[in-house]
């Protein structure tokens, strides 16, 4: 039985504000949703930060790249001005201000660890470890981690192996069921683009979740809930709402 929301704000706040920062994450409540997708990378100095790209440049001014940049420095560089000019205020968040923001409001969190080249396990590690503390005297739902990296959820898991995990594949591999029982994983998530309905029933009868990233089409929202996906992470706040499902 999935426990979690079925329709999940991708990188807090879709197409609807500039990803990945607390407008975002604002824009996505004040739309109906209790449920977000973001990404966190570590900086220079081993603070988790919630950004997606390892280079500066496209939703960062800048150059360069998140770990070699302190995070004092890259918390003051302009996140929103790509997006639209009334996000010019904008800033990377830390992840600290993100789950302040989310547990507050009630805001359940898909957290995607987004390790840079090279720091798949101390980002695991880290994020496992600073989400940990941060739910240890809480009372409410915890979030669920997942990876591209088999090395970073691997180091999640035994770092903090109380707080659920899932597997992110682009291609749904071969092998995928030996991934997910090695890393006592609970769900895996795909992009809904390489998904077939076969697969998707193999998933399921073998007892794990399934989501699907990133589903913009009501067409496919509908196909993909019709099979028995779980979840769907969107762009398309205002088409494929909260209660979409």
């Amino acid at each position: 039985m999935w426990p979690y929301p079925k329709i999940i704000a991708h990188r807090g706040g879709g197409s609807l504000a500039p990803e990945n920062t607390l407008a975002a994450f604002e824009c996505g409540f004040n739309h109906g949703f209790r449920a977000v997708e973001f990404d966190v990378m570590l900086t220079k100095d081993l603070i988790p930060v919630v950004v997606h790209d390892e280079e500066l440049g496209r939703t960062i001014a800048g150059e360069g790249l998140i770990c070699d940049t302190l995070a004092a420095d890259l918390v003051q560089m302009d996140a929103g001005s790509w997006f639209g000019a009334k996000f010019a205020h904008c800033r990377v968040p830390l992840y600290q201000e993100v789950l302040d923001f989310c547990s507050q409001r009630g805001i359940w969190m898909n957290v995607e660890i987004k390790p840079a080249t090279g720091f798949e396990q101390i980002t695991g590690q880290i994020v496992a470890q600073f989400t940990s503390d941060f739910y240890q005297h809480k009372s409410a739902q915890l979030p669920l981690f997942s990876s591209f990296s088999l090395t970073a959820i691997a180091a999640a898991r035994a770092t903090a192996a109380h707080i659920p995990r899932g597997v992110l594949f682009d291609q749904i591999p071969i092998n995928w069921l030996a991934h997910l029982r090695e890393l006592e994983a609970i769900t895996l998530h795909t992009n809904q683009r390489h998904l077939s309905q076969l697969v998707a029933e193999q998933i399921q009868r073998a007892g794990y979740g399934l989501s699907c990233y990133t589903v913009n089409e009501i067409s496919r929202a509908q196909e993909l809930l019709a099979w028995g996906v779980d979840a769907l992470f969107t762009d398309r706040l205002t088409l494929i709402g909260p209660d979409f499902a």
